[in-house]
């Protein structure tokens, strides 16, 4: 879809997350968390396509990147503006092919500069970009997730309601090992699963002959522990680096190419697990404070 083209109507209705009184984002009727437990394994690569994706299917999309300390989107997407705020109370996300965007990486004075926050200011900046920010109706609103299992993962769990998280993993172990512990983490705060992908899972080189440079087998492994699809494999494609750094997702600049089919097939199943997901939903997660067996209060903390 062209920046200029007229928006397509939503394909069709779909079903929506319950809102409570206090969920910042009253007007999203999805949800959904891109996540991984891993650095490395193309998470924000995944999100902006999985966005741009929906996105040319027709459905209204915000990409917002929660992930403060290292915002990939702005280069991603190709965008270096600076939000703005007409009533000095909300804040206008920035938007290109008709995505609403958030990122940490448009209101930094120098792009190469670190972000060095604790935990407090974190779970400011992320509730302000769930409830300042006017996103407005949309029928997704993607979340870019840091790697690991901190505080931006547990503060989205307990203030909004997720439709679902993709997990991403690319096949070797090193990887699936960490991706296990994000699968844990999800299931123990009562983030649904959606499913997963397995990001880099072969090459094919320039003789047509295809190669498994990471292994296999690792995606549906995690897949199997979650009890969730396998919702894809992406090849390990560099023209999806390219278009990256040139701002625009693969699936926009080169739709026809395998890893551009892969990403949409993933991007339509995502679509049909986020409208199933809600059939007799009236509840917000839960979060399990009894400290399990003895009923201790207080997570332990490492000295």
């Amino acid at each position: 879809m062209a920046e200029n083209e007229t928006r397509k109507s939503p394909p069709r209705d779909l079903t929506s997350r319950a809102v409570g009184p206090d969920d910042p984002l009253p007007l999203v009727k999805n949800v959904v968390l891109v996540m991984s437990g891993k650095g490395g394994v193309g998470k924000s690569s995944v999100a902006c396509n999985l966005a741009m994706g929906l996105s040319r299917m027709g459905w209204r999309v915000g990409l917002l990147d929660a992930d403060i300390y290292g915002p990939s989107i702005p280069t991603m997407l190709g965008v270096t503006g600076r939000p703005f705020s007409s009533d000095g109370k909300s804040i206008e996300p920035l938007a290109r092919f008709g995505i609403k965007l958030m990122s940490i990486g448009f209101l930094l004075e120098d792009a190469k500069a670190a972000v060095i926050w604790r935990g407090p200011m974190l779970h400011g900046a992320l509730q302000q970009f769930m409830k300042d920010v006017t996103w407005g109706e949309l029928d997704f609103l993607v979340m870019d997730l840091p790697p690991g299992t901190g505080d931006v993962a547990l503060t989205l769990s307990q203030k909004v309601k997720v439709t679902g998280a993709v997990v991403v993993t690319t096949p070797q172990g090193v990887a699936t090992d960490d991706v296990f512990k994000s699968v844990s983490m999800c299931k123990k705060v009562n983030i649904p699963v959606l499913g997963v992908v397995e990001n880099m899972s072969w090459f094919t080189d320039s003789a047509g002959v295809r190669h498994e440079l990471f292994g296999r087998g690792g995606g549906q492994a995690v897949a199997d522990f979650a009890e969730a699809p396998l919702l894809g494999q992406v090849p390990l494609d560099p023209s999806v680096r390219e278009w990256a750094d040139k701002g625009t997702p693969v699936v926009q600049a080169a739709p026809q190419s395998e890893a551009s089919r892969a990403l949409m097939a993933i991007a339509e199943r995502v679509v049909e697990l986020c409208d199933a997901a809600h059939v007799g939903d009236d509840a917000g997660p839960t979060i399990d404070r009894s400290g399990g067996p003895g009923g201790k209060k207080r997570l332990p903390v490492a000295k």
